[in-house]
């Protein structure tokens, strides 16, 4: 909301003169007048030196104006609670999934989970990260740890906001990467966007480039349905733990690892 403040134009200014002076009875009433705070104000200010703030109902106004702005960005709102510094471990904000990209976040604790994993072996390898189509993953990795050595490999340009941690990559296209990427990276975590057999195909040879040889760790987040496939492709077997989504997706999704996680994951689940 705006405030006009009107000056007085030079026109309007009277010489000062003892007859148009107010008599005393007059001047105790405009004292009294200009001392009683004025409840329509939206500018509220308690001493001459404190600045100026706003009333409840245009800090209300102006939260709704802004949360629209962000909105039309694609920007989810932070919570008050987190807003206030309040349950600081609440979920992180991330821009709104596009379902025509087959966009999918993690919920919470799906998230902090292979969060932590990865950085569980961050800690027995000193390594760099590679995320492929797992924004959610990368957001969950910088809260964690800020300093992380992690890179995003994601088709959304939205995610250029990460910087030089963004790369952007078009599943039909692996060779396409930066050469510069090529075996670079000890532990790489992939969520393919779609369920086919051409699509896991795909990534799968983005992996086989980032990763190093024989000495990586991998992670895979797919659909039940891959399981054949992707102890085909890259030898990796189903753990017990199990992906959840923010939207409940209807298909069942679970975990793949090329190593044994011992007790963390859930484990390995046991072959039949």
């Amino acid at each position: 909301m705006l405030l006009e403040v009107y000056k007085p134009c030079a026109k309007s200014l009277v010489p000062f003169s003892p007859s148009l002076a107010a008599p005393p009875q007059e001047h105790r009433k405009m004292e009294e007048l200009r001392d009683q705070p004025n409840p329509q104000n939206d500018v509220v200010a308690s001493d001459d030196d404190d600045p100026p703030m706003l009333s409840s109902e245009t800090l209300s106004a102006l939260k709704e104006f802004l949360a629209q702005q962000n909105r039309s960005l694609g920007v989810e709102p932070v919570p008050d609670n987190v807003e206030n510094g309040e349950e600081q471990e609440e979920e992180v904000a991330l821009v709104s999934e596009d379902w025509r990209l087959s966009q999918f976040w993690y919920d919470r604790e799906t998230a902090e989970t292979v969060a932590r994993e990865v950085l569980t072996l961050c800690q027995l390898s000193d390594s760099r990260v590679a995320c492929i189509a797992c924004p959610t993953l990368y957001a969950y990795l910088k809260k964690l740890n800020h300093n992380i050595d992690v890179r995003l490999l994601e088709y959304d340009k939205r995610f250029e906001q990460h910087g030089s941690e963004f790369t952007f990559y078009d599943y039909n296209r692996p060779e396409e990467l930066p050469s510069e990427l090529k075996h670079a990276y000890r532990i790489v975590v992939a969520d393919p966007p779609y369920l086919s057999k051409e699509c896991l195909e795909k990534v799968s040879e983005a992996i086989s480039f980032l990763s190093r040889p024989q000495e990586s760790y991998l992670l895979l987040l797919t659909g039940e349905v891959q399981k054949d496939r992707a102890a085909e492709l890259m030898g990796l077997r189903p753990c017990g733990f199990r992906p959840q989504h923010s939207s409940k997706l209807g298909n069942e999704f679970r975990l793949f690892t090329n190593y044994d996680p011992g007790n963390r994951l859930g484990g390995w689940e046991q072959e039949d």
